[in-house]
Formats: C-alpha cells, structure tokens, sequence
C-alpha cells in the first residue's frame, strides 16, 4: 500500500514503524509499497524509489528488522507509465503539473488514463530496453538490502499492464498488436530481473487478471501469460484485477479475486496469491485449505489492524507467536505456553 511519504525516494521513520508493526503483528512476508524503478516511474513525487544507491540503506534498515521479528522481507518495484506524475490521494486527484514538480509521463502508446491525468509520450525502443534495465539493477540493490521476494509490478494499469491490454497499448511494432508482442515487455523485464535475481530466491509478479472492461486485457490471456511466467522462473502469480480504465465496472465483494488465483493456479499449474476483499480469518483460512490459493495477501485489512495474523491465529486455534513485550497483553495460552518454552 502506498504511503506516499518519502522525499526523493528515501525511507524514513514512518516506513520502519509502518513495516515494522506488521512484523511484529506475525505476518509472514512484509512487502512494501510499490518502490519506483526510475524517477519518471514514480506514482507521485512522494513515492518510494529504489533508482538511487542511495535508497538502499534506509531499506536495509527495515528489512533487518523485519527479520528480527520472524518475517521475511519483500519489496514490490514497479513503474507507473501513464500513471505518474499525480499526487498523493489525499491532496486531490489529477495530474502534478511540471511547474509544481511534476514531469512528463511515458507509456506504450500516448494514450491519456483520463482526461485529468497527463498524457504520456509513447516510449521509444531505447526508452522501453531502459526501463527493462532499470527493473534489473533495482533487483540487484534488493539483494544488497537483504530482501528476500521480489514482486514485479505488472498490474493495476501501471507500465507493465499497459503493455499486456489492447486499451493502453496500440503499438504496430513488436511490443504491440497481437498476444505475443503484448507480452514481450513483461516477460522481458522478468528475464532481466531473474538474471540477476538469485534461483533460490522467490519472485513474484503482480497481474490484473482483467481489466473489466470490453476489448480489455482478460482471465484467458492471465492464463497464457502465467505459463510463460512459470517457464521464465516465477515462482508465483498475484491475482489482482482492473486500474487500466477508469470506467471498468468492478463487482467487488468479498472474496471477489479469489477466482482469479484459483483458475489460474489450476491451468497453469503455478502458485498464486489471492488478494481483496478478504476479511476474516475463516475466509482466508478456507481459501488455503481448498487450494483456491498458495498465499493470501492482505492490504487494507492490515492497515486497519497491524496484528490481523495474531488475531487470526488465535481466531482459528493455531499457535500464536507473540512478541515476548506484548506477552502481558496476549490471550492466556500464548501466554502459558512461551513460559513452558521458556522454562524447558
């Protein structure tokens, strides 16, 4: 989840303590926010960057105290093509004007996202290999902060997924027009990155699995991408879905996406994770245990509570490990049990 809160890409306070708290609540895998890959990728200007050897450390800092916690550290990089140069949610919609700090946004093809946003110039064929290079050198600085998943952003109508739909993309070269062109951007910038990025470490890649929307990228396509992914070295497949129009007609619900991941787990026999909308521990249990999914992830529900995996494993009867400071607050069994560990 974004947060919107750096000064020239850098993590500060706020992104240890924001990250932090879910280590310390017991999740699994802590991901960041999307970590721009240039500064012409950037959402806004306040977004995390991972362009600079300079944002390394800040980043080495959080992810070292992710793992004092247990957790395993990611970091999700991304780039946001049409999407940039507009601010922080809370400052209004639209676009960041050059004049106030903004910059002109590049995209597949010069096709505004609305009316309000800026429209962008097509990327050239230096500017489409450049920003392929960016994704890789990003994966060697996640190496040096010590993270441990990678999640490539081709979701959401950001670059990589402007790339894979007909509505964003309307190239007549060989990065547009059929399947085959509309992926090459996506499994090109994963090649890079996996060839820098370690056999023994996961990857991730973050899709739309539809746009939602007529003449849209759509689930039949996710499918053939993801067996692609899989023979290209992915590991797994986050199934989101739409953000590459503005008009898509979204039945969002609980639990809606699930039948992304489980359709896409099951033809193209790669792990998934499921994403929104899902609330309750039993819920996202079941989607476990009926092999819907490999890995629920969870956003908006752990910006409302930091602790939800604690709770969640208390809620279902499974072993919880608190922080030994937070053991006084903990439901009693936690509690008797870290003081027979202790004692043996």
């Amino acid at each position: 989840m974004c947060e919107y809160s750096c000064v020239d890409g850098l993590a500060n306070e706020w992104h240890l303590v924001h990250l932090g708290s879910r280590a310390v609540g017991g999740a699994g895998l802590v991901l960041t926010e999307a970590a721009a890959i240039s500064p012409v990728g950037r959402i806004s200007p306040e977004d995390l960057g991972f362009w600079s050897d300079a944002q390394v450390e800040p980043l080495a800092r959080i992810v070292r105290f992710v793992r004092s916690q247990g957790s395993v550290a990611g970091i999700q990089l991304a780039h946001a093509g049409r999407k940039a140069s507009t601010p922080a949610p809370w400052k209004g919609g639209g676009r960041v004007e050059l004049a106030d700090g903004g910059w002109q946004p590049i995209a597949p093809s010069a096709i505004a996202f609305s009316p309000e946003y800026h429209t962008p110039t097509a990327m050239t064929k230096d500017e489409i290999r450049q920003a392929i290079a960016d994704f890789a050198t990003a994966a060697t600085r996640a190496l040096d902060a010590g993270f441990e998943v990678i999640e490539l952003h081709a979701a959401h109508g950001y670059l990589g997924h402007q790339f894979l739909s007909p509505l964003s993309n309307q190239r007549t070269d060989d990065y547009g027009g059929s399947f085959a062109n509309r992926v090459r951007f996506v499994l090109e910038m994963v090649d890079a990155v996996r060839a820098k990025w370690p056999e023994r470490l996961p990857l991730f890649v973050r899709v739309s699995a539809t746009d939602w929307a007529e003449g849209g990228w759509n689930l039949d396509e996710s499918v053939e991408l993801a067996k692609l992914l899989k023979s290209a070295g992915v590991d797994l497949i986050d199934c989101s879905s739409g953000g590459l129009v503005p008009y898509a007609s979204i039945p969002v619900g609980p639990g809606y996406q699930v039948p992304f991941a489980e359709r896409i787990r099951r033809e193209a026999g790669i792990a998934t994770g499921a994403v929104g909308m899902i609330l309750a521990p039993a819920q996202a249990e079941c989607i476990l245990r009926t092999g819907q999914a490999d890995l629920v992830l969870l956003a908006r529900e752990m910006l409302r509570d930091p602790y939800w995996p604690l709770h969640a494993a208390e809620a279902l009867h499974h072993k919880a490990e608190w922080p030994s400071q937070y053991l006084r607050a903990a439901p009693s069994g936690s509690r008797e049990r870290k003081s027979r560990e202790d004692q043996a």
